[in-house]
C-alpha cells in the first residue's frame, strides 16, 4: 500500500500531516542520513587541514560538500540499499562510509577515501547528528511556534488587564481577579521556559570506541586530539563531552526535553483553564463555517481545539518523560537499547507541534463574554468577606475572622445585603466609606504588571 495520510499508521504522517510535515526537515530519515553525511564530511576537511593526510584542493572541498548540500531522498534511498546482496543495509554509518567511498572513487579523491570515518565509531556521528537536529528543530519550528502561542496570550493579557471576574480556588469562588491578569500568569511562566530554552546548549562527544581515542591516539600519538575534537564540536555548533563512554552522556538533551516538558504541563494547564471559561460561557466561541462540532447536536460548538491541543501535549509529555528516564542509562561503555527510543524524538516535537498549531488556532476563535463575566461576579458579594475581615484586623478588633464568617459563611449576598452589613460594623468612618464603596468589580487588586 502507498503511503499517504489514509495509509499511515501514526497520525502524525496521517490526519496531522499538514502540520508536521516541516519536522520532516529535521527528524525523517533523510534528514538523519544527510546530517550525518555532513558530519562525516565535515570531519573528512578537518583531518585534511590539520595535516593528517593529504591537503585537498578547494575545488576537492566544494566537490565533497556538494555530496551533503545537494542530498537528495533518492540519494537515501541508494545509500540504504546498494550494494548489498538483500539490497538492505542494517548499520547507517556504515552505509554512509560505502555510500561516500562509491561517489568519490572515481574522482581525484579516490585515493582519499580510507581517511572516511576514519579512527571514529558510530556514535560520533550519530550522538552528534541528534543533537545538531535538534537544535536546529528547536530553532526554525518549536520556539518560533512557542513565541507565537505566548503573543496571543500577551495579547489577550494586555487588552483585558482590567476587565474584573470572578477569582476561583478549589473550585470554588474566591475573591475578584481580572482575566488579563489570569492570561499574564500563563504568558510569564511560558517566558520563563522560554528563556531557557533558546540558551540550550549541547555537547557531542568525539572519542572513539569507548572515548578514548585508542585508535587516533595509537595511529598518531603526537596529535592532541583532545583538543582538536573541541575544535571539530565548536565548528558544529556543539560543546565538548571530554570524558565519555562510546556515547555521549544524556543529560544536556534530557534537559531541552525536560524544558519542553514544563513548557506543555504549562500549557495544559492553560487549555484545561480556557476549556471551563468556555464551559461557564464567559469565554465566546466563534463559529467556523462547515466544522461540525457533533454529530447530533446541530447547535454545538466544541473547544474541539483546546482539547486536541491537551491530548497531544500528553502524548509529547510521555515519551519526553520516557527519554528522561531511558537515555541516562546505557550497559557498561554501550548498549543499542537507546536506538529505538532516539528514532522517537521526532514523534514527541510532532505531538507537542500539533498541540501549538491546535491551541493558536482556538485562541484565534475566543473571545471574552463581558457581559456573562460581570453577571456571574456580581452574583454574590460575600467574596468582599476578606477585605471586610481585613478592614476589622486593621482596627484592632478580635476575632475578626470568626465574626465574618458567622454572618456570610455559606450565604449569598447581594448589594443591599453587603451594604447593611457594613453599616451594623462598630468600625471607623473612613472604613465604614471604603467598605460601602467597595464592589465586586473594583476589588481587583493590583494588576498594572508589566509583561
Amino acid at each position: 500500500m502507498t503511503l499517504n495520510s489514509l495509509s499511515a499508521v501514526s497520525p502524525i504522517d496521517g490526519r496531522y500531516s499538514d502540520a508536521t510535515g516541516i519536522l520532516s526537515n529535521y527528524f525523517s530519515e533523510h534528514a538523519y542520513l544527510k546530517a550525518g553525511i555532513k558530519i562525516e564530511i565535515e570531519y573528512f576537511i578537518f583531518l585534511s587541514n590539520f595535516k593528517v593526510f593529504r591537503s585537498l584542493t578547494t575545488r576537492e572541498k566544494k566537490q565533497v560538500k556538494n555530496i551533503y548540500l545537494n542530498f537528495t531522498p533518492g540519494e537515501s534511498f541508494k545509500l540504504k540499499t546498494a550494494g548489498t546482496p538483500d539490497g538492505l543495509r542494517i548499520h547507517d554509518l556504515k552505509s554512509i562510509e560505502y555510500y561516500l567511498k562509491s561517489v568519490l572513487q572515481n574522482s581525484s579523491l579516490s585515493d582519499t577515501t580510507q581517511w572516511l570515518h576514519f579512527g571514529l565509531t558510530s556514535n560520533d556521528i550519530v550522538d552528534n547528528t541528534y543533537r545538531i537536529l535538534i537544535l536546529e528543530a528547536l530553532k526554525k519550528v518549536i520556539i518560533p511556534e512557542i513565541e507565537g502561542l505566548q503573543s496571543l496570550i500577551i495579547n489577550l493579557a494586555k487588552t483585558f488587564r482590567k476587565l474584573p471576574m470572578l477569582g476561583r480556588t478549589h473550585g470554588q469562588p474566591a475573591v475578584p481577579t481580572t482575566f488579563g491578569k489570569e492570561m499574564a500568569v500563563f504568558s510569564t511562566r511560558i517566558e520563563k521556559e522560554l528563556k531557557n530554552l533558546k540558551n540550550s546548549k549541547l555537547y557531542g562527544k568525539f572519542g572513539g570506541a569507548v572515548g578514548n581515542w585508542n585508535a587516533l591516539n595509537f595511529v598518531f600519538p603526537t596529535k592532541n586530539w583532545q583538543s582538536l575534537s573541541t575544535r571539530f564540536l565548536r565548528q558544529l555548533g556543539l560543546k565538548h563531552s571530554k570524558i565519555t563512554t562510546q556515547i555521549a552522556p544524556a543529560e544536556d538533551i534530557i534537559a531541552v526535553f525536560q524544558n519542553i516538558f514544563r513548557v506543555n504541563s504549562i500549557l495544559i494547564d492553560f487549555n484545561q483553564d480556557i476549556w471551563r471559561y468556555i464551559s461557564d460561557e464567559w469565554l465566546i466561541q466563534k463559529g467556523k463555517r462547515g466544522l461540525v462540532g457533533s454529530s447530533t447536536m446541530p447547535q454545538k460548538i466544541n473547544p474541539l481545539e483546546f482539547e486536541n491541543s491537551e491530548g497531544n501535549l500528553i502524548m509529547a509529555n510521555g515519551l519526553f518523560e520516557i527519554f528522561s528516564r531511558k537515555l541516562p542509562i546505557s550497559r557498561l561503555q554501550r548498549d543499542l537499547s537507546d536506538s529505538t527510543v532516539l528514532r522517537n524524538i521526532g514523534v514527541a516535537f510532532a505531538h507537542s507541534l500539533i498541540a501549538y498549531k491546535s491551541c493558536i488556532k482556538g485562541l484565534e476563535r475566543i473571545s471574552p463574554n463581558k457581559r456573562k463575566i460581570l453577571d456571574d461576579l456580581n452574583e454574590d458579594w460575600s467574596i468582599l468577606s476578606e477585605a471586610l475581615q481585613t478592614i476589622l484586623r486593621k482596627e484592632g478588633k478580635t476575632g475578626a475572622y470568626e465574626t465574618v464568617a458567622s454572618q456570610i459563611r455559606g450565604k449569598k449576598l447581594n448589594k443591599n445585603n453587603w451594604i447593611k452589613i457594613v453599616r451594623s460594623l462598630n468600625v471607623s468612618g473612613q472604613s465604614k466609606g471604603k467598605l460601602i464603596s467597595l464592589t465586586p468589580e473594583n476589588y481587583i487588586g493590583l494588576v498594572n504588571f508589566d509583561i
